[in-house]
């Protein structure tokens, strides 16, 4: 008798179209190439949505899909894609957005691999999910309220159980830099929120009571096992802790490896927790490790931590759970929790505006800002696109901008004077956020993106600015670029119709281990101890390093399919001195045969996220309608080649770029990944040898192939 059960996949997807309350179901198996994911969102959104679709419009889509690993016990799958089509930059082109958190174990749990939301309510609507009971529900009782009270209402309303995905008032106003929050502080951006707002879709309540069926549940067992002894590191996979310890060869004072004796969760329920200092191999204290409040806020922070938080199936916990009531008093919230950007907002807009509140003269105050800064942007569902929003809105107060531009009386709204250090207050910024959120002001283009406020306030030099870090015209900021293994970081850079949100390279950039074991193990990956580069002494673009930016792209496009956690996937590295700190790179294609009984190399994974990323590149193509990436998408702002004026390229002391190499750079990158090496588009010949003869055609009929 056949094997029914489909492993690893839910062998399902969701279709809701919010216009008609059509419900239906579909089958994953025709998206299987695609693996899940980034991957199987995006063939959707490039059979679905035609070129030139407004993002805010009822035949836009919005995809929440996750992958085969998900909710399988493989640590780190926890992650969900959802993919859309640009609010905020030229073209308004398709993009990913990731987010952590409980919703994607929720929605395989549930019984689907993707939910697909179509059309657009007239009305405000959630859509709620147990099983196979989809229900479009009213959600007028909390349009209007930001993500936690709506979060806290649903789940009283449906189940304690289900993990709610809410947009707040910056969704709602159809703001552009808006996201989708759940779990309180887990945040899918990219605009995510505006297009959920646009069709009048307030959230997503999903409970799941399902198994999820694996191939082989003891082999996934003791993958886990080994991974977890041998193998994974620290947030970003630091192998090696920040300060000395007995048991460790090296130490880095870089590493998110932040445990150390004497440093204390010191809001621990039953008292203070010692993180203390986890050594390799033990099981139990591998969340530990991460004290990710003290990485971002400076030491200070212990005295608010209650504990590291972590995603589902999150073994590290990188993920700050505190307690602030100075930044409830600001006219936020007391309770803040969040990592990456949302954590220390304020250190962005304080390195534009210079006001000396800062962790080293004000510590505490420091915490503060980014606290109420931090929970009020969450609640809001505002995204801060990587920062950009936080250096724009410090930009614009310290160059008089918004006093040059705003009304007068929408101006004279705030009072500036708490941004200075003898009166600081950090409620000023909390008022600035909700005004920006109500999106029917002037002051609201800020969270339109620089590619509208920048020309509409005639500020346009703001991109060629270092200080800016807008990395392309079309839009974006850098994320891990060129300081970053100089060309590889600026390649990865380019890729993608938003920050990349990679970090393969800059996770092995920072591991913590001594430059000559990290060469040696880049001869090994990539072909050369020349695939990388010194901090700021770098040396003239080679084939090992578009080696390295090709390994960057394919293994983060692997990830946010299969679907991990690419802050510590891959495994390049080790923590273990007996493995010499070697990682296990085939880890990913163990898991995937341990999950779904399918035999997989690491090549056939490698091979599918490129095709993954080359099927964006088409959708990308129609998009843009031209084929020439090279002088219309992959184009770098002018800053990261006139820095530093007083020192040339390749020169120690400086990660200024070279734009000629940058040039080589771009070919070599082109032709590692087989698209046109001029243009930088994918070929008729690549898109045929990988069963993508569909996607050509379509380009074909619009002129492009």
């Amino acid at each position: 008798m056949a094997d029914e059960k489909s492993y690893g996949w839910a062998g399902k997807m969701l279709r809701v179209n919010l216009t008609t309350g059509s419900i239906t179901t579909e089958p994953t198996e025709p998206y299987k190439d695609y693996i899940g994911g980034m991957g199987l969102a995006n063939k959707i959104m490039f059979d679905e949505v035609p070129a030139g679709t407004d993002p805010l419009s009822p035949e836009n889509k919005i995809i929440f899909a996750v992958g085969p690993l998900t909710a399988t016990g493989v640590p780190l799958a926890g992650r969900t894609t959802i993919c859309s089509l640009s609010t905020f930059t030229k073209d308004h082109l398709v993009v990913d957005a990731h987010c952590g958190g409980m919703i994607g174990a929720r929605i395989k749990q549930a019984g689907y691999d993707a939910i697909i939301v179509e059309g657009a309510s007239d009305k405000p609507v959630y859509l709620n999910i147990v099983n196979d009971k989809v229900e479009i529900k009213d959600a007028g009782f909390v349009w209007g309220l930001g993500t936690r009270a709506t979060t806290e209402a649903l789940s009283r309303a449906e189940s304690t159980r289900a993990c709610v995905a809410a947009i707040g008032p910056a969704g709602e106003n159809l703001l552009p830099y808006s996201c989708i929050i759940n779990s309180r502080n887990h945040s899918a951006g990219a605009g995510t929120g505006a297009v959920m707002g646009s069709k009048k879709l307030k959230a997503l309540v999903v409970e799941g009571n399902r198994p999820v069926y694996v191939k082989d549940p003891q082999a996934v067992a003791d993958l886990s096992d080994y991974m977890l002894r041998e193998v994974i590191g620290s947030n970003n996979n630091h192998v090696v802790p920040s300060t000395q310890q007995e048991w460790a060869e090296y130490y880095d004072e870089g590493s998110r490896w932040t445990a150390k004796k004497g440093l204390n969760w010191e809001l621990g329920e039953d008292g203070p927790i010692e993180t203390g200092e986890p050594k390799p191999g033990e099981l139990n204290t591998v969340g530990y490790r991460c004290m990710k409040s003290t990485k971002d806020l400076g030491a200070a922070a212990s005295a608010y931590t209650i504990k590291m938080n972590g995603c589902h199936g999150c073994p590290i916990h990188c993920y700050s759970d505190l307690r602030n009531q100075a930044s409830a008093d600001a006219g936020a919230y007391a309770t803040a929790g969040n990592t990456c950007a949302s954590n220390f907002p304020w250190l962005y807009t304080e390195s534009i505006m210079k006001t000396g509140i800062n962790q080293k003269q004000m510590p505490n105050e420091f915490i503060n800002w980014n606290n109420a800064i931090g929970t009020t942007m969450d609640d809001l569902g505002l995204w801060c696109n990587y920062a950009q929003l936080y250096r724009d809105i410090g930009h614009c107060i310290k160059e008089g901008i918004w006093q040059r531009v705003l009304p007068a009386d929408e101006y004279n709204m705030f009072d500036w004077t708490k941004f200075n250090k003898d009166t600081q207050d950090p409620s000023v910024y909390v008022q600035i956020l909700k005004h920006i959120a109500q999106n029917d002001n002037e002051m609201a283009y800020v969270g339109h993106g620089p590619l509208v406020w920048c020309e509409r306030w005639n500020d346009q030099s703001w991109f060629d600015t270092t200080a800016s870090c807008l990395i392309n015209y079309r839009g974006w900021p850098v994320h891990h670029a060129h300081e970053c293994f100089a060309q590889v970081g600026l390649l990865y850079n380019m890729v993608f119709n938003r920050d990349d949100m990679i970090h393969s390279a800059v996770n092995f950039q920072g591991c913590g281990l001594p430059f000559d074991v990290k060469q040696q193990i880049a001869e090994e990956v990539w072909g050369g101890a020349d695939a990388i580069d010194q901090n700021k002494n770098y040396t003239p673009m080679n084939e090992h390093k578009a080696n390295f930016a090709w390994w960057s792209v394919v293994t983060d496009v692997l990830h946010d399919s299969l679907t991990l956690c690419n802050w510590v996937w891959p495994m390049t590295m080790s923590p273990t001195k007996a493995r010499d700190y070697r990682g296990d790179l085939d880890l990913e294609a163990k898991f995937f045969k341990a999950v779904t009984g399918e035999d997989v190399t690491t090549d056939d994974l490698y091979k599918a996220g490129e095709k993954i990323i080359t099927l964006q590149r088409c959708n990308t193509e129609r998009g843009m309608g031209t084929d020439d990436f090279r002088n219309v998408h992959d184009t770098v702002t002018k800053w990261p080649f006139t820095k530093d004026p007083d020192i040339q390229p390749f020169t120690a002391g400086t990660d200024k770029m070279e734009a000629n190499d940058w040039q080589t750079a771009l070919t070599m990158f082109y032709k590692r990944f087989s698209w046109d090496e001029q243009k930088g588009c994918p070929t008729a010949e690549y898109l045929d040898e990988n069963g993508m003869s569909d996607v050509k055609e379509a380009l074909q009929q619009a002129g492009l192939m």
